[in-house]
């Protein structure tokens, strides 16, 4: 004989709900050899979340966006730019010598 069916699934209460989220991150990244230098901090509150994060750009400027996000407006962004653009460097090499 075949074997018999499983039972029916049961069902226990719905679980509690998870808290609001509640956190605060803030890091650095800062290295002199590669030229490297950004950041990220941010705070979260149930729904209210709000942070900044820079980099600096290649032509010299910091670039920084101010940010908060809540349920209503989404994300929204203020971005601004410190310091003064710096021309690249030029580099010149000589070609080597031609000898006949």
């Amino acid at each position: 004989p075949p074997p018999p069916p499983p039972p029916p699934p049961t069902y226990g209460p719905p679980s509690p709900p998870e808290p609001p989220a509640k956190y605060n991150f803030k890091w650095l990244v800062k290295d002199d050899e590669s030229g490297n230098d950004f950041g990220h901090e941010e705070t979260r509150d149930g729904p209210h979340t709000e942070g900044s994060y820079y980099v600096l750009l290649p032509d010299g400027r910091v670039q920084k966006v101010t940010y908060t996000v809540d349920g209503e407006g989404g994300y929204i962004a203020e971005v601004k730019y410190e310091g003064a653009v710096k021309p690249p460097t030029p580099v010149y090499t000589p070609p080597p010598p031609v000898y006949g």
